[in-house]
């Protein structure tokens, strides 16, 4: 890539909780001329750099074929509301299935880099099914060929969503005093809010590094502080 040329970001999970600060920063970020935003339903906003694609991910790959990336975000999984009384196979559908359909698609447009926000303890092995499911996603993900793969592993990311259980309340009330307590191995276990994952998902971007990465939480705090290497001239984006 050209040093002047600027980077062409694919984003899914845009309407979402993390997603949307997400979109936000690659937004603000000089170094990305174009952010294409795939969501179900549209955004309701404008910004001259931002072109939102409306999908059925069920059909997510033909509908983004001819596509041009270079880098992809990937803030993909069920919500809250499609989690309850959702069997087994309807959440893999959308946490599995939709991710990797997502990373197909971005390989097929070109993206030389995978950004994708996991959980701390992802495990195909591991005793939580969602941490067996996040360990699922990360290992076929490495079987896509990206030239990068930044994986980041927040055990929890700090904020209020729209839609949020009662326990996950309690817990995300009570993180913020007890990350000072998790010191050493127990670290990777502290909360990480939602600007700073945001920001770390783009400094992953800015990082430059090649191969699979996996951050916790001392690497995702280390990734929000990168700042961007060069400024690059604005695209306008097209619908």
């Amino acid at each position: 890539m050209a040093e002047t040329e600027p980077v062409v970001a694919l984003l899914a999970g845009a309407s979402g909780f993390l997603g949307a600060r997400v979109l936000e920063a690659l937004l603000d970020a000089p170094e990305v001329g174009r952010v294409f935003a795939v969501t179900r339903r549209p955004l309701g906003r404008e910004h001259p750099r931002l072109a939102n694609r409306i999908v059925q991910f069920d059909h997510l790959e033909r509908q983004l074929a001819g596509l041009k990336c270079q880098v992809a975000f990937c803030c993909l999984g069920a919500r809250l509301r499609e989690r309850q009384g959702a069997g087994e196979e309807a959440i893999r559908r959308v946490d599995l299935g939709y991710a990797l359909a997502f990373a197909r698609a971005a390989k097929a447009a070109g993206a030389a880099r995978f950004v994708l926000v996991s959980a701390a303890g992802a495990d195909p092995d591991a005793k939580s099914g969602y941490l067996r499911l996040k360990g699922e996603l990360e290992r076929s993900l490495g079987t896509i060929g990206f030239g990068a793969l930044d994986i980041l592993q927040p055990a929890i990311v700090l904020g209020w969503p729209r839609e949020t259980r009662p326990a996950d309340l309690m817990k995300r009330a009570v993180m913020p005093l007890v990350n000072p307590l998790l010191v050493g191995a127990r670290a990777v276990h502290r909360g990480v809010p939602v600007g700073t994952a945001a920001a770390a998902m783009v400094g992953a971007l800015r990082s430059g590094r090649r191969g699979p990465q996996r951050y916790t939480y001392s690497g995702i705090c280390a990734l929000a502080q990168l700042k961007p290497r060069r400024a690059a001239a604005p695209a306008a984006a097209t619908p």
